[in-house]
């Protein structure tokens, strides 16, 4: 019921720099243009699946995380880092604004379009994993990678224990209350259980509780 995705990448400046769209001869500049567009948008979609799932995914990352990490992890909802991570948006120094998703939702991860987030995006500076952890982007720094990975695996358990109509639910309603008022996301919310409310699993939770026992739960 929850997704692990270990990162730990970046762009292939060398690959790019030699083929693709960017270096293409096309006919005019609109044909080029056209070109590169639905490049990025395939590129694009490719985040936003991992934004669109609809378990909770769990990014564990480690190393150097620049440019296309950055993209992927704040396309999930939950971040974990090794203490050695060392994060970068780093497309200014590749002479572009980054494209695939960061400029976007970036700011959403850290709580809006804060001074640190225009710092890092414009400048391209490397910052550290405890900075990350200050600045709201990773939850939790754990002291190694192997430590990194265990913590993730028994998050992942925990969530997966929990009823996949609750969690599931928790993971849409929260997503959709970003932007909107409280009583926008209170509407959907009462439209969205009305529905789920009905769901077998409420009284299988509630039962577990009062009996100090595990609850087990269909799969979706």
């Amino acid at each position: 019921m929850a997704t692990l995705l270990r990162i730990e990448v970046g762009l292939d400046v060398q690959a790019a720099s030699q083929q693709g769209p960017i270096q293409a001869r096309a006919i005019d500049p609109s044909r080029k243009a056209f070109a590169l567009r639905n490049h990025i948008l395939d590129w694009q979609s490719c985040v936003s699946a991992i934004s669109s799932c609809q378990k909770p995914v769990i990014a564990l990352m480690h190393g150097y995380a620049y440019g296309a990490a950055i993209d992927l992890s704040t396309a999930c909802d939950i971040r974990f880092c090794a203490s050695n991570t060392i994060f970068c948006v780093k497309e200014t120094d590749i002479g572009l604004a980054a494209d695939v998703g960061t400029l976007a939702r970036l700011p959403k991860v850290l709580g809006g379009l804060t001074s640190f987030a225009k710092e890092v995006a414009l400048s391209a500076r490397p910052f550290s994993a405890d900075e990350a952890l200050k600045q709201g982007f990773v939850s939790r720094v754990l002291s190694s990678k192997e430590e990194l990975v265990a913590e993730g695996l028994k998050l992942a358990q925990l969530i997966a224990s929990k009823s996949p109509v609750a969690v599931q639910g928790t993971k849409n309603v929260l997503d959709y209350a970003w932007g909107r008022t409280v009583e926008e996301n209170n509407n959907y919310v009462a439209v969205w259980n009305a529905g789920m409310l009905q769901s077998t699993d409420v009284e299988r939770a509630m039962t577990s509780g009062l009996q100090k026992r595990k609850p087990t739960f269909e799969k979706l």
